[in-house]
């Protein structure tokens, strides 16, 4: 399987399809997944005619289940690993969730002074801050994020069935027809995953202030959520993000949930693709 070594000997797990002279498509999955999340995504981008790659975030999926580095610094830096062993250049990044502060990260400080990104997605995103604070107010508690890591460490095998049972996917809506091939997919990219890895990666998506990240982006990014969304609240997500980019265009999507990429995937990738096609 291929895997890249990042400069602290972390071995992290990559998928790369598709004609290597195309214009490259890099996929950053959110908390507790793995690359496997954006199979909808590769596939479809794939068939017209992009080259799509996509990694597992250290302690999740198949990459290496180390003790740290389980936060955003981190995070940011691995995504690079894979990128400069891939040489991607004119490249497109996409974020889902955690992984779309893992995206901003990764552009402000990596991406766009390596002059490699060529526009960005953030989707269902965390940043610029989760957390309630005296300068977030309208942020979430954080006896909320306490709660998911008590419930981690007691049951994580149960948790993480109760999580895309209901608020992940909307599937906790009246008349909501949930689909248990969707649960069992999540669960199981969730527990193939490192607890360790899950545990202090509830500290990274919730805690990191990234208002900077997105300030000093300047490519074009596509902002996408739905106004649904009971994990990440849009009103200190994406209505912040779309007000602190420099290049940005919001798109908020009625009744959406935080999984829509996955229930609502013909939307969200004819919308994405419009954007990359502009």
């Amino acid at each position: 399987m291929p895997f890249v070594t990042t400069t602290d000997g972390v071995d992290i797990f990559y998928k790369d399809w598709g004609p290597k002279d195309a214009q490259p498509i890099h996929f950053h999955h959110g908390w507790p997944l793995s690359s496997d999340d954006w199979d909808n995504q590769m596939l479809f981008f794939l068939q017209h005619g992009y080259r799509v790659v996509a990694h597992d975030r250290r302690g999740h999926g198949r990459s290496e289940q180390v003790s740290d580095g389980h936060d955003m610094d981190h995070y940011a830096a691995d995504a690079s690993a894979v990128v400069e062993h891939l040489d991607l250049r004119n490249a497109i990044h996409i974020g889902h969730s955690t992984g779309g502060g893992q995206v901003a990260r990764y552009v402000a400080k990596f991406g766009q002074p390596q002059g490699r990104v060529a526009k960005a997605v953030l989707v269902s995103a965390v940043p610029p801050l989760m957390v309630k604070t005296e300068d977030n107010p309208d942020g979430v508690p954080i006896e909320v994020f306490d709660d998911f890591r008590k419930q981690l460490a007691d049951n994580r095998a149960q948790f993480f069935i109760d999580v895309p049972s209901g608020p992940f996917y909307g599937y906790n809506r009246k008349g909501a027809k949930a689909s248990q091939g969707v649960i069992d997919n999540w669960w199981r990219q969730g527990m193939m995953g490192s607890a360790k890895a899950h545990y202090e990666g509830i500290k990274a998506f919730s805690e990191t202030d990234q208002t900077e990240d997105l300030k000093a982006i300047t490519v074009p990014m596509l902002v996408m959520q739905g106004d649904d969304d009971q994990v990440v609240p849009y009103k200190t997500a994406a209505l912040k993000q779309d007000k602190l980019l420099q290049d940005s265009k919001l798109i908020l999507y009625k009744g959406f949930s935080h999984g829509m990429l996955t229930v609502n995937a013909d939307k969200v990738n004819a919308d994405i693709l419009a954007f990359i096609q502009e």
